[in-house]
Formats: structure tokens, C-alpha cells, sequence
């Protein structure tokens, strides 16, 4: 389901498994977007109440946001993330507070009120998993790097993965992958192996939350691959160079937009991928990256 953000369809992406039983709903989204997702439910022919499980790949704002104000309209349902995210659906203190400081005034706009997650009705998960939900088979993945916390969905009779943010962010209908790298956990070594294990489980389909589904799995995360390393190297040589965090932003745009616009071929599409993933976060990502994992090669001389 394409839940509109800011008025974008396209953007944000929520996933519906359902059988006789039971019905899943893997990242819900923002509370933002929550109206929308109920009424496209019911006009899809699903009583939301009958909800049964809401599946995180993690707790970033705009894939879980939603997730208390859903435990107190859909008594059904009980949520599972993974252990180092389960204490922030119940206290959501320090997530609001860490999205505060990217986002200010802006927060009740982009991702609404967030509501605390009853502890009864949250059930942590960790690598290695396996959750039998609505007739499937699904394999719990730890893949750390875009989040300490984020975790993959594998059913591996389908082929099908629910991938989160770990796969990156790629817009239908746009050949284009884009690295979203947020504080305060990027962790680039860490993001690779993850790729690395997507890879072995060798999937059909990746099932995006930004946005939609990309079958061509081996060039997709090649491409997001190269990206996280090019994308680095630039933030990285420009800090060397003692430019300030908005000159490297201005930096990163001039270095890579031009990319996306050849291939776009569609002004709008800049402005939809900057909503998906945003310049600002992505620069603040990779400062702290630098700064917490590598600070020896800050001090290397830039190229001559």
C-alpha cells in the first residue's frame, strides 16, 4: 500500500499478508498517514480490527511512527521488532527527541503524534527467528548499518523479502538507488554485510519501504553498494577539507543530483526522492559516521 506523505503517493510503502486467520501488516508507517491506511484497508476489503500482527523492520519514524496509535485502535494486534527496538515503541522518549533534533518544528507535520506501544503487547525478535504469520513461513535477518535495530523478512518459499531500509530507497519507475543514511547509527561496515547476507538468501523479489517492489535484486544492491561508498568519500574528503555541514550538503547535491536528473528525466522526482530521503539527514549520517568510526582519516591529507 502507498501511504500519501505530503501529499506524495509513492513514497512510503506498507505491506499486507493476510490469510483466513490472521492479517500482517509490516511497517505501518507515520501516525501522519494513519487515516489513509485505515481507509485503505476497509476500501481494499479489510476490516483493520482484524489485524493480528504489525511486523517492524525497525523504529524509525517514518516506518513505525504509527504503531502505538494502532495498538489502541486495533486490539487484535501485537507487534514485533527486534530486542534493541522493543524498549522505544514503550518509551518513545528518546526517538522523538532524536528525530526532533533533524526535523524541529517540522515533526508534527511530517510524522504526528507518537504514542507509546502497551510493553504486554510487544514481542521482541532476534536474528535467526522464524515468525509463522498469515500462512507464512517468515525468516527473521538482522541487518544492522542503516539501524542498530533494523531486521529483514524472508519468506523464503515466495522468494519474498521485506527489506525496510537496509535495500536503500528506489522510486518506481526511476533506475535509480540512493543510499539513505540517517543518524545516529549508520554503520557502513555493518550495512555491507548486510547486503552481503541479502545477497546468500538469494530473494526474487525486494519488497522496499521506499517505494515498492525491485526484482533485478543482484544490480540493486551492486547499486546501492557503490553509492554508500561514493557517497561517503565525497562527505568524507570535504570534512577533510574543513568545509562546514551545510557546504558539504551543497557539496553532495552538486556532486550526485545531477545523476538522478539524467535519469529521471522528471523534476518532480527530485522532490519525491528527497521526501523518501533527505540531503540534510544524509550529510548528519555521515559526519557522524566519519567522526565516531574512522576519525584517523579525517586526519588524512585530501587528494592534491
Amino acid at each position: 500500500m502507498s501511504l500519501p506523505f505530503l501529499g506524495e503517493h509513492g513514497i512510503i510503502g506498507s505491506y499486507l499478508i493476510t490469510d483466513e486467520r490472521q492479517t500482517a501488516l509490516i511497517d505501518p508507517g507515520p501516525t501522519s498517514t494513519v487515516t489513509a491506511l485505515l481507509s485503505e484497508l476497509r476500501e481494499a476489503g479489510f476490516d483493520p480490527e482484524a489485524i493480528t500482527h504489525i511486523l517492524l523492520t525497525h523504529i524509525h519514524l517514518d516506518h513505525a511512527g504509527a504503531t502505538g496509535t494502532l495498538a489502541r485502535l486495533l486490539p487484535q494486534a501485537q507487534v514485533y521488532v527486534h530486542s534493541q527496538g522493543a524498549p522505544h515503541l514503550v518509551d518513545p522518549s528518546k526517538v522523538i527527541a532524536s528525530a526532533s533534533r533533524i526535523y524541529g518544528e517540522q515533526m508534527p507535520t511530517l510524522w504526528g503524534e507518537v504514542e507509546a506501544v502497551p510493553a504486554e503487547r510487544v514481542h521482541s525478535l532476534e536474528d535467526g527467528n522464524v515468525l509463522t504469520v498469515a500462512g507464512r513461513r517468515l525468516e527473521v535477518h538482522y541487518t544492522p548499518g542503516h539501524a542498530i535495530h533494523h531486521i529483514i523478512f524472508f519468506d523464503v518459499h515466495s522468494g519474498e523479502l521485506f527489506a525496510g531500509d537496509v535495500a536503500g530507497v528506489r522510486l518506481q519507475d526511476v533506475d535509480y538507488v540512493r543510499p539513505p543514511t540517517p543518524p545516529p547509527d549508520l554503520d557502513l561496515e555493518a550495512w555491507f554485510e548486510s547486503l552481503s547476507r541479502i545477497s546468500r538468501l538469494r530473494p526474487d523479489v525486494l519488497y522496499l519501504g521506499h517505494f515498492g517492489p525491485t526484482r533485478d535484486v543482484t544490480r540493486h544492491i551492486a547499486n546501492l553498494r557503490e553509492r554508500l561508498i561514493a557517497w561517503g568519500e565525497i562527505v568524507l574528503q570535504a570534512m577533510r577539507e574543513g568545509k562546514s555541514e551545510e557546504e558539504i550538503r551543497e557539496h553532495l547535491i552538486a556532486k550526485t543530483q545531477p545523476e538522478l536528473e539524467r535519469v529521471a528525466r522528471d523534476p518532480q522526482a527530485i522532490k519525491r526522492y528527497d521526501l523518501a530521503t533527505n540531503y540534510p539527514m544524509t550529510v548528519q549520517g555521515y559526519m557522524r559516521y566519519w567522526r565516531k568510526k574512522h576519525p584517523e582519516r579525517l586526519q588524512e591529507s585530501p587528494p592534491a
